[in-house]
This record gives structure tokens, C-alpha cells and sequence, in this order.
């Protein structure tokens, strides 16, 4: 991909990032197989998509720091599990932005839906990806939930340099793990599988195996 196209304008840069988000392949991203036997729950993230002096960025959150919360303190993208009264996994991304930044949906233009990906706590989530046209935006966060955010440029994110690739062991399975070691913030897990995947889609990214493996030996 050339790099120039991280710097192209909104209205030349959405439509064309609209087609190639429909040309990925929809099947489920699952690491985890027979590793995660119980039923997935739904839930969904959006992507903040912003273009901010003359580049693409994509935002970020940070966890606040709960001593009971297994995802205490990692960065995230907003969002969370499907709500009873919801239909669709967009109508979950949106309220979960502005429930935890203050980002209306009325502010979110959508791009479009990548994949589902199944985490290691056991929620197929479906990223969506949404415009911010907006920028700065007067965001309210939820203290509770999100500590800070940030942003970090699509270009930095497409440079293999910042990516680390490990396998894991969970249970009878090793699983591959993502890792971006950005300046700000570890970067890891489901939201660093996500960014892949949409990286892929911009053609900005190899498409590696999800396939995870047999662990030999004990799995204690």
C-alpha cells in the first residue's frame, strides 16, 4: 500500500476504505477453538476513525485501574456487551462510545463492520469501524471506566516494526497474540488482533494464520 493514501482526505479516503472493508473475508477470526468451549456472548467496539493534521489516526482508550477487573488498565477501543433491548452490534458500539467518551452517534459517521473476533474472555465482538468528522471533540469520559485516551496514526500502526507476534498458551491450545509496543501504551490482545485485521483490509498489512495450535506437553 503506499503510504500517502494514510494521508488522503476524508471524501476520496471513505468511500474507497468502504469498498475494501466489504472485500474482506467475513468469516469469524477465532484463535481459540476447543480451547473456549462454552458458547460466546455478543458484543461490539467501534473504531474511532479521526484525520487530524493531515493524517488518519485511530483513538484509543485506556482502561481505569480496578483491582477486580481481569481488563483493569489495558487500552481498548469503546464498547462491550449487547444489551437485551439491542438488535444489532452497531446500535451496542455506538452506545458503548458514548457512554464511556461522550461520543454521540449522531457525531459517528459508520464505515463499515469488520469480521467478529472472539477474545479470550469470550465474547464475539464485532468491531465497527466509525468517522469522526469532528475533531478535537468535547469528550466526557466515564471515570470508571476509561482513564485516558489517545491517538495513534494509522502509519505508525502499519509499520510491521511495532508488531510483535507470540503465541500463547491457553489451556490444551497455543494461541497467536498481538502486541504493539506503542510509546504511550502496550497495545495487545483483541484490540491489537482488530487493528491487524482492519490493516489488512486497507491492504497496509500481511494476513496471518488465526489458526491457533495443539499445546504438546502438560497444560497445568
Amino acid at each position: 500500500m503506499n503510504p500517502a493514501r494514510f494521508r488522503t482526505p476524508p471524501e476520496a479516503f471513505l468511500p474507497w476504505l468502504r469498498d475494501q472493508i466489504r472485500k474482506l473475508d467475513p468469516a469469524p477470526r477465532d484463535p481459540f477453538g476447543p480451547a473456549l468451549p462454552a458458547e460466546p456472548r455478543p458484543a461490539a467496539v467501534l473504531m474511532p476513525l479521526i484525520y487530524t493534521q493531515g493524517q488518519w489516526h485511530l483513538l484509543f482508550l485506556r482502561r481505569t485501574e480496578q483491582p477486580h477487573d481481569p481488563h483493569s488498565g489495558q487500552v481498548a477501543f469503546p464498547g462491550g456487551r449487547m444489551e437485551f433491548t439491542e438488535t444489532t452490534t452497531d446500535q451496542t458500539a455506538l452506545r458503548e462510545a458514548e457512554e464511556e467518551l461522550g461520543l454521540a452517534r449522531i457525531h459517528v459517521e459508520l464505515v463499515g463492520m469488520l469480521p467478529r473476533h472472539r477474545t479470550a474472555s469470550n465474547y464475539w465482538v464485532t468491531p465497527w469501524v466509525g468517522y469522526v468528522p469532528y475533531w478535537p471533540y468535547p469528550m466526557r469520559l466515564q471515570p470508571e471506566e476509561v482513564a485516558e485516551t489517545f491517538l495513534v496514526p494509522l502509519a505508525w500502526l502499519a509499520d510491521t516494526r511495532h508488531l510483535e507476534r507470540r503465541w500463547r498458551p491457553l489451556g490444551p491450545r497455543l494461541v497467536p497474540t498481538y502486541y504493539y509496543h506503542h510509546p504511550h501504551a502496550l497495545i495487545w490482545g483483541a484490540t491489537a488482533r482488530i487493528v491487524v485485521t482492519f490493516l489488512h483490509a486497507l491492504g497496509a498489512m500481511p494476513e496471518f494464520s488465526e489458526e491457533g495450535l495443539p499445546r504438546l506437553g502438560p497444560t497445568a
